[in-house]
This record gives C-alpha cells, structure tokens and sequence, in this order.
C-alpha cells in the first residue's frame, strides 16, 4: 500500500515539474541557453510548438524541448548553436528545391492543386507553364510540400490571375 501511495505522489509530482516547465512556455517569454545566456522570445505557441525568435531566425522546438531555469523555460543549446542548426536546415531545403526546379518538372500549389511544369530556369527567372499560359516567377517562390512535390508559393488562383495578366500585357 505504501508503495502506491509513493507511486501516485511519484506521479503527481513528475506531473507538477512538465505543468510548471509548460507554464513557462508562452509568448514572449526569453528562452535560455545551457549557460544562462539568453537565446531567444517565443513568439507563437502552437499545437506543442513553440517558435523560438533568436533575432536572426525563427526555430520552431516542441515544448517538449523545454526545461524549466531560474530565469525562464530553457534549452540545450546556445543562439549561436540553435542559428547554426537553422541555417543548416534552411541550406538543405534550398539545395533540394534547387535539385527539383528543372524544366518539366510538375509543380503544384500552395494548396496542392496542379498548376503545370516548369518550362525553363535561368538562375533566379523560372517560367512556369500553367493552364492559363506562362507566369513568370522567381526561385525564391518555390519549396518542397510535405511529400516532396515541388510546389509554388502561391495558390492555383493567383498564378492563373498572373497569367491573364500577362497575356493582357502582351496583347
């Protein structure tokens, strides 16, 4: 019997420590290192995911990821470690949409609606050929979606709007 006793104060205390450590995660709280260095403001909370500003990026940690300090929730890593650690993220992601942003290749949009293929990339112009005609876009207007496919930042809406612009323009 006194074992369970423990056992359920074991629990509700282990319970107490996640609730006071969760309690500090929350918008605009300063995020600190494992120094006690500050490393960054929440922003958002969001569906167990805080999105930590550390003024040059913005990551965005399960509030798993969080440990209770002194001075306020904490993580492992320094701002210097933790922009290092998103600047190599944002440079793997680049190098993939680089790697799928050929001529032919299906693009959909932002929504997941099929827009076209890619007709030609020069550099940073990439021309788009969708339904509606040709939409000039640059580089920087395409990601990766969630499977994989490359996709426009934009919606299926807004480049046939661009499209018809464009054919008006040139008429």
């Amino acid at each position: 019997m006194k074992f369970h006793r423990f056992a359920a104060t074991a629990a509700l205390a282990a319970a107490s420590l996640a609730t006071a450590a969760a309690a500090q995660v929350a918008v605009g709280s300063t995020v600190y290192g494992p120094q006690g260095g500050e490393v960054g403001t929440i922003v958002s909370v969001e569906n167990g995911t805080a999105t930590v500003d550390t003024g040059a990026n913005k990551a965005a940690l399960p509030e798993s990821a969080f440990g209770k300090g002194d001075k306020g929730p904490t993580i492992t890593v320094t701002k210097a470690q933790l922009d290092e650690m998103v600047a190599g993220q944002l440079a793997q992601a680049k190098a993939a949409v680089d790697a799928a942003l050929v001529a032919g290749a299906a693009v959909v949009s932002a929504k997941g609606a099929a827009l076209g293929t890619i007709k030609s990339v020069d550099g940073d112009a990439v021309v788009l050929e969708s339904a509606a005609g040709p939409v000039a876009l640059k580089r920087e207007h395409f990601a990766l979606d969630a499977q994989g496919a490359l996709m426009a930042l934009f919606t299926a809406e807004q480049v046939a709007s661009a499209a018809a612009g464009a054919n008006a323009a040139a008429q």
